[in-house]
């Protein structure tokens, strides 16, 4: 349950005025613990004064702790940031923008959504390839293993694969396992939705999850390279369209 005026607590309490906050992590992903943090994600807007000035920019605000009870990570990027990562095949922006769960929005954050499939390109697959790399690797390492990093490894998996095959950005693992319909997914969402935060995977079942994640990799590789998506994004001119109006409007 996401308690919504809490959390837009934060954001009368931000120190720039926002484009959006969203919610996404476990949240968004579709397997929260009762215990999960909430992972706020957004866009802020510097001051024109700040920008074009000499001094040292907050391009990036971060906060964490517990806040009202709930305990909450906070992240934001400048707009010009965040746009720059949109260019650089950042799968995990785009998700951020598409997040049902919103907490609070704007006329821009509508025109973004518009321009993410503009965005979208085959080669946003070596984002995915990459974090589930790092993702298992992480996995890998822990003693005894969690459930929660192999279904973080599942998800990004996923979302690439679907992302290769219809040009969607779908960040829920649940709903991309109505397509996949993988057996195993289901049985690990539901010990993370009623398991703690750091519940622990059989030692037994590592053979097979590592089977599991090789012939995935090698799912997401071919099918982007048999993907029709594009080989570069189109986003670049409507992206800077979009700041220059944003940064002007700041100063009425």
């Amino acid at each position: 349950m996401i308690d919504y005026d809490i959390l837009m607590k934060q954001v009368d309490l931000h120190p720039y005025p926002l484009m959006f906050a969203t919610i996404s992590g476990a949240h968004l992903y579709g397997f929260p613990s009762p215990d999960s943090d909430f992972d706020m994600r957004g866009i802020h807007q510097l001051p024109v004064e700040q920008v074009v000035g000499l001094g040292d920019c907050e391009e990036t605000v971060e906060k964490s702790g517990i806040h009202d009870g709930l305990e909450l990570d906070l992240v934001t990027h400048d707009v010009r940031k965040f746009f720059m990562l949109m260019l650089k095949k950042n799968g995990y922006v785009l998700e951020q923008i598409l997040s049902p769960h919103v907490v609070f929005t704007t006329p821009e954050h509508d025109e973004l959504k518009s321009i993410v499939p503009s965005c979208i390109t085959r080669h946003h697959s070596h984002h995915y390839l990459g974090f589930a790399a790092t993702q298992w690797k992480l996995f890998s390492k822990e003693n005894p293993p969690r459930v929660k990093p192999l279904l973080y490894v599942y998800r990004v998996l996923l979302t690439g694969i679907h992302l290769m095959k219809t040009g969607e950005v779908e960040a829920n693992l649940v709903t991309l396992n109505d397509e996949t319909r993988l057996p195993y997914i289901d049985e690990l969402v539901e010990r993370k939705l009623t398991g703690p935060e750091k519940g622990d995977l059989p030692e037994a079942d590592m053979k097979f999850h590592e089977s599991e994640y090789q012939r995935l990799v090698e799912l997401l590789e071919r099918t982007s390279a048999e993907s029709h998506l594009p080989e570069a994004g189109t986003a670049r001119d409507a992206l800077n369209d979009l700041l220059i109006r944003t940064r002007l409007a700041a100063r009425k």
